[in-house]
């Protein structure tokens, strides 16, 4: 069997993919779609001897009848079944191990995730110390926004007309 050290980056691993594009996991369990990423983004999937078919396949096989995740104990029995058809030429510890060292310490890849970019027109209008009038009041001179004190007029209850230059000398003109 592998060595403890490999074991908690297995187990690290497992809880990543897990954990993995769900934002209420615990890392505890792991639901299908996450098994079938694991086994594409670690290479266990190769196209010829293990599909994701047989990803699938083994998933259902090693969860409960009724359960829709895997525990991590689940998991090592789902590597076990899928070891020997990944590794033929190799003895049923052998690819066991084989298929552990392809899975610990990896963790999920983002693919075909959009990054922003701003170019010409959109570096632009993006600019806030080009802004004039009103939009202008909505951020800082570093460009950061002011949040709320920005956006809304802020009701002023003092009785006076904006911009007033007496504001505040009616008292002091009536006690005369």
């Amino acid at each position: 069997m592998a060595g403890s050290a490999e074991m908690a980056s297995l187990e690290e691993s497992f809880r990543k993919f897990a954990i993995y594009g769900d934002t209420k996991a615990t890392g505890q369990e792991m639901n299908g779609k996450n098994w079938a990423k694991l086994c594409k983004d670690c290479k266990v999937i190769d196209g010829k001897s293990i599909t994701s078919t047989d990803v699938d396949i083994v998933f259902s096989k090693v969860k409960g009848k009724t359960a829709r995740v895997i525990s991590y104990e689940e998991f090592k029995k789902a590597l076990e079944e899928l070891a020997p058809k990944r590794f033929k030429d190799k003895s049923k510890e052998e690819a066991y191990e084989a298929i552990c060292q392809l899975v610990a310490g990896k963790e999920p890849i983002n693919v075909g995730v959009t990054k922003a970019k701003t170019v010409g027109a959109v570096e632009r209008l993006t600019d806030t110390s080009k802004y004039t009038g009103s939009h202008k009041e909505r951020f800082d001179e570093t460009g950061k926004g002011k949040g709320k004190s920005g956006r809304e007029n802020i009701v002023d209850n003092s009785g006076y007309v904006s911009a007033y230059k007496n504001a505040g000398t009616y008292d002091a003109k009536v006690k005369k």
